[in-house]
């Protein structure tokens, strides 16, 4: 049975009526949204621009400090009396690079929070949708302004599909996925991962008290929060807990792209964290690390003593007891409906640049970490055709100063950090009679170029419906959705957005988006 469907994400005009079809509750203004889950009453606020009732900064976990500092979560166990604030977003989880210090947010060790967004007023049994954020699990948050999920609840109100949305925070870098013989042996493996899941766990105690159906709950994430909803697939050779029902994956996959990085790599690393720590020698350098002021531990790990690290999925025996190459061929994942696409051009972003030879396309390639065989077939897989390259947006082939062959390995690129595994991953749902569907998003936003094209991240203010921009200029950017095209870049925004509802509702991207709002699905086929 083959249930994949393939769809190419472009941007056209349309003209398409929507109509309002979300009431709003005029006397809500004046009062104030609360809320009951199993530990106690959180006051939130009403956002009357959306129609929404907010709740932020939630707890979900115990604080990983102190002695559970490197160990997996901790469900809460204290209740209070009275109601606690949810008015404002917790730190951000410590990172390091861009997306941590851009927005302006600040980190802290006690970061294990999340937030909902839901309707205005009463609500029963709504579809919810959980954000895991991106930044290659060493940086990014829940708070990032780029991913306010107001736009995309207000947009189900509209479409007569309301949702709630969840976003989490999770433990990054070292913080969440060290790793070695000594955290190997006492189980505390993938706690990024493993805070990701607890965060569902809350969800399915606590979602009815907002008015969610735990019963329908879909997880989506980009990049490597793609990577997470991946790994929350695979976790524990895919069994079922019911924490959620649908998954939804922008550049990211269950399947990873490199060299294998296992517990003898990380070994040296560990060896350089515990002699810059001074705990080099010691019983358990774990349990010596737990007493390090997180000032100190945090400007070891933000140095050179941790250079080369790969923080992500490794074969741990528990969380992962095969690679996720096998665990598809085998069967071994939750075998929920399940969006997974890629942008045109995310090689140019993964990609060298200033190429211009196929000795130094095979250079590229060994560099990679592949031997020289593969390297010379992945060459010869990829001419030297620039009409076939990436992106397409480009137009014949550069100059040397950019790289005459730069649309060459920016497709060997794109393939080798994206599309394969996409493809790979539709393959095996549609083998194992799973309903997936998969994307190419290729529009151009504003402010990137035709020689970059549709790169990385790009679709991400698309499915949320950021239509002014919020959180790019923070990040050094214009509104992707401005510019000489606006009016058709957030036609379809609003087609994507809706699409992503439909689908956390019904499973199907294409249900009920509307009379007069033809589908942007380029060639829909089986895969």
């Amino acid at each position: 049975m083959v249930n994949t469907k393939v769809f190419s994400v472009g941007f056209v005009l349309i003209n398409a009526a929507y109509v309002a079809v979300a009431k709003r509750n005029n006397n809500h203004e004046t009062s104030v949204p609360t809320v009951h889950v199993k530990n106690g009453t959180y006051t939130g606020y009403y956002a009357p621009a959306y129609g929404t009732d907010n709740f932020l900064g939630m707890p979900y976990s115990q604080p990983p400090v102190g002695d559970l500092r490197f160990r997996v979560p901790q469900s809460l166990n204290t209740t209070w009396s009275g109601s606690k604030n949810a008015t404002e977003y917790s730190p951000e989880c410590i990172g390091y690079g861009r997306d941590t210090w851009s927005q302006g947010n600040y980190v802290s060790e006690d970061c294990l929070t999340l937030n909902v967004v839901k309707p205005v007023g009463s609500c029963q049994n709504l579809p919810v949708l959980v954000w895991i954020h991106g930044g290659g699990l060493v940086m990014g948050g829940s708070g990032d302004r780029r991913y306010n999920q107001s736009f995309i609840v207000e947009q189900s109100m509209e479409a007569g599909m309301p949702i709630i949305a969840v976003s989490i925070n999770y433990r990054l870098s070292s913080w969440g996925f060290l790793y070695g013989r000594e955290i190997q042996e006492s189980g505390n493996t993938m706690n990024g991962f493993r805070d990701q899941r607890l965060a569902l766990r809350w969800v399915q105690e606590n979602i009815a008290a907002f008015g969610g159906n735990p019963n329908q709950v879909t997880i989506q994430g980009e990049s490597s929060g793609g990577t997470s909803v991946g790994a929350q697939i695979l976790a524990y050779n895919g069994r079922d807990d019911g924490l959620f029902h649908g998954a939804i994956a922008e550049s990211g996959a269950p399947v990873g792209a490199g060299v294998d990085f296992d517990v003898d790599d990380w070994e040296p690393i560990i060896a350089n964290i515990s002699k810059a720590t001074g705990c080099q020698g010691t019983d358990s350098v774990l349990d010596c690390l737990r007493k390090i002021p997180v000032d100190q531990l945090n400007a070891v790990i933000n140095s050179t003593v941790t250079r080369g690290a790969r923080y992500g999925p490794v074969v741990d025996g528990d969380w992962f007891t095969q690679t996720a190459t096998k665990a598809l061929a085998n069967g071994d994942f939750l075998k929920v409906p399940y969006i997974i696409g890629v942008n045109e051009a995310e090689g140019v972003g993964f990609g060298p640049q200033r190429i211009n030879t196929t000795e130094e396309i095979f250079d590229y390639l060994v560099g990679s970490g592949y031997d020289n065989l593969t390297a010379h077939e992945i060459s010869i897989l990829y001419p030297d055709i620039p009409a076939i390259g990436v992106p397409s947006t480009l137009h014949g082939r550069p100059n040397a100063t950019f790289g005459l062959q730069f649309k060459r390995s920016s497709a060997i690129a794109q393939d080798l950090s994206m599309n394969a595994a996409r493809r790979l991953t539709a393959h095996w749902w549609a083998r194992h009679g799973a309903k997936s569907y998969t994307y190419i998003f290729n529009a151009l936003v504003n402010g990137l170029s035709y020689f970059a094209g549709a790169v990385h991240f790009q679709e991400v203010a698309f499915v949320f419906y950021n239509t002014e921009g919020l959180g790019y200029p923070q990040n050094g950017g214009p509104n992707p959705l401005g510019g000489s095209e606006r009016e058709s870049l957030v036609v379809l925004a609003k087609q994507m957005c809706r699409m992503w509802i439909s689908f956390v509702n019904y499973g199907d991207p294409n249900q009920n988006l509307g009379r007069g709002c033809p589908s942007l699905l380029h060639g829909c086929h089986p895969y």
